[in-house]
């Protein structure tokens, strides 16, 4: 009998994003005029899915959309990038999720979302997606959806011996049951400060010393840096730093959906931990120096070379 191939399962949000440019992101009170704007079909679910997709593995989507033209059009989107949406309900009587998101003219940005149908996922849902949960290799779960339909989603893939990895973005305080389902969790260092309890220096120094902590809740835990880089640390033993790609930057929006998913898709093909970071790193690195207006292109290259940095 043949096995199946490799299937990285997302359990998460779809949103309709609403990007727009300005010289700087406005502080309290204060309006300040764009250069321009443009939708794009985001939410950390439906990135990341994309991601595993753009990575070369089957990828599937199990989400939320409303009744209405930003569901019809996230829902295409999926299709179009190669990802299985069939188990993507549409909610009556629930708006589809939206996000505006603001960059400034140095890359940054920061967004507000409305969760709209994300919010009615439930065990009804996986209920409905047994056969796909029965072959996941890779369950990606974020902090976007009811925490209760997380441990439903993870409760199940479990029990046939998938893996699960926990994007515990945005932070929220997450309870013992969901922690205790996680195989890997991964943050940024504002994520990891939350869950940790204590300062996070955003460098890869500071992120190696948070991936350390982390460890006391979860097995395995990964935090990115931004533009300095990753840190991996595990229960067995295993820790490393692995130094971003230098790239010139267009923007950073959606550089951490990136990663996540591409990282799931290595882990789907069975390698290494260290490999399917390394090819994860590069991917973010590849997105972040693309334009959204152009087409970014398949990342399936092998993983960039870098110096990995060990230590406990």
């Amino acid at each position: 009998m043949t096995a199946s191939p490799p299937l990285v399962t997302v359990f998460g949000s779809l949103h309709y994003d609403i990007m727009v440019e300005a010289p700087d992101r406005p502080r309290k009170g204060e309006t300040v005029t764009g250069h321009a704007w443009q939708p794009k079909c985001g939410g950390k679910g439906g990135n990341q899915a994309v991601s595993a997709a753009r990575a070369g593995v089957r990828s599937a989507m199990i989400g939320a959309v409303g009744d209405d033209d930003f569901g019809r059009v996230l829902l295409g989107n999926l299709e179009r990038k190669g990802v299985d949406s069939r188990f993507v309900r549409v909610a009556p009587g629930a708006g589809s999720g939206i996000s505006v998101a603001i960059f400034d003219d140095g890359g940054d940005y920061g967004a507000v979302i409305v969760s709209g149908s994300n919010l009615t996922l439930g065990e009804k849902d996986i209920a409905a997606a047994t056969e796909m949960v029965a072959h996941t290799s890779v369950l990606l779960l974020q902090n976007e959806v009811p925490e209760a339909a997380n441990i439903a989603a993870a409760r199940a893939v479990r029990r046939h011996g998938g893996r699960i990895v926990l994007n515990a973005a945005p932070a929220r305080k997450l309870t013992g049951d969901l922690i205790a389902l996680t195989d890997i969790v991964i943050v940024n260092a504002i994520e990891a400060e939350f869950l940790a309890g204590i300062p996070v220096v955003d460098t890869l120094e500071g992120a190696a010393e948070a991936a350390r902590m982390l460890v006391d809740f979860y097995p395995a835990a990964i935090v990115t840096a931004g533009g300095e880089g990753v840190a991996y640390c595990d229960r067995d033993g295993q820790a490393f730093a692995l130094a971003a790609i230098p790239v010139k930057v267009v923007s950073t929006h959606g550089a951490g959906d990136e990663f996540v998913g591409a990282f799931a898709a290595g882990l789907a093909r069975g390698h290494q931990v260290e490999v399917a970071i390394a090819a994860a790193n590069a991917a973010a690195a590849l997105l972040v120096a693309t334009p959204e207006t152009e087409v970014r292109g398949d990342l399936r290259q092998g993983p960039e070379k870098g110096a990995l940095k060990r230590g406990r």
